[in-house]
């Protein structure tokens, strides 16, 4: 399916959604647990972390960690867990605005229990990303970079379809690369900001399409024609899952449209 095919999916999705809505405050409550456990192990697993969903469940309700398991796992876990708050409440603050304050912190929330004094800073040093050709910029070039890449994200947000935004948003700050580590799940926290401010559903990225993700990224970070176009695919198909996910807890009936014959 045509991405202009899914976008179009996806807001009508959206429409059936929001006119479910408001929530009751006991099941916001619930729906925020429920996708705090999923989206803090789904993003940690891409990363290589070693707790399962059940794991990760278990030391965030419970405060019980697993044994045997690194504690650097538990830390990442627990961190997530925190930023995913502060995401709510950022993107549920009304109209958006992104700042280098806000994904700052971000990542000071999500990395200070594994390197307090990296937690929320700009690298000092070059890093390198594994089985790609594209280098981040130097260091010293991402204070500019990062002052370049928010001022530019009010006119994006004007021209792009959420989910565009959305996923642009957390590929740009991919590229930056502007921490020493925790840049991908700094970035999906971003994107999220992002689709909850504007009424979409939290986006979980399945660790078992993780090779299908780094693809996509690279597509969007070659040299050579380097295009957006998978990493947005991507990103529409999982914020689709994740609207199906959402309708059959709440019993809500998806739209359907016929095109050529074939059901959209």
């Amino acid at each position: 399916m045509a991405n202009r095919d899914l976008l179009t999916k996806i807001d009508r999705n959206a429409a059936a959604i929001r006119a479910y809505r408001p929530l009751s405050e006991s099941e916001i409550r619930e729906l925020d647990a429920y996708y705090k456990i999923g989206t803090t192990y789904s993003s940690n697993a891409l990363e290589g972390n070693s707790l399962t969903i059940s794991e990760t469940k278990v030391l965030l309700e419970d405060g019980i960690t697993v044994g045997g398991k690194p504690i650097r796992d538990c830390y990442e876990a627990t961190g997530h867990a925190k930023a995913y708050d502060y995401m709510l409440t950022v993107a549920r603050g009304g109209e958006l605005s992104i700042t280098e304050d806000v994904i700052r912190r971000l990542h000071r929330l999500f990395y200070h229990g594994i390197d307090l004094d990296a937690a929320g800073q700009y690298r000092t040093g070059q890093v390198f990303i594994t089985g790609t050709e594209y280098v981040p910029p130097a260091a010293g070039d991402v204070p500019a970079c990062m002052a370049a890449f928010v001022a530019e994200l009010p006119q994006k947000q004007e021209t792009m379809h959420p989910v565009e935004f959305a996923a642009y948003a957390h590929r740009r700050l991919v590229d930056i690369h502007p921490f020493q580590d925790g840049n991908g799940r700094t970035a999906r926290l971003l994107m999220n900001l992002i689709l909850i401010n504007q009424g979409y559903c939290i986006v979980s990225i399945p660790p078992v399409w993780r090779h299908d993700y780094i693809t996509a990224l690279q597509q969007a970070q070659r040299k050579r024609s380097p295009s957006d176009e998978a990493f947005v695919k991507l990103i529409a198909e999982c914020e689709l899952e994740a609207q199906r996910d959402y309708c059959r807890m709440f019993h809500i009936k998806l739209p359907t449209v016929q095109k050529d014959g074939q059901e959209l």
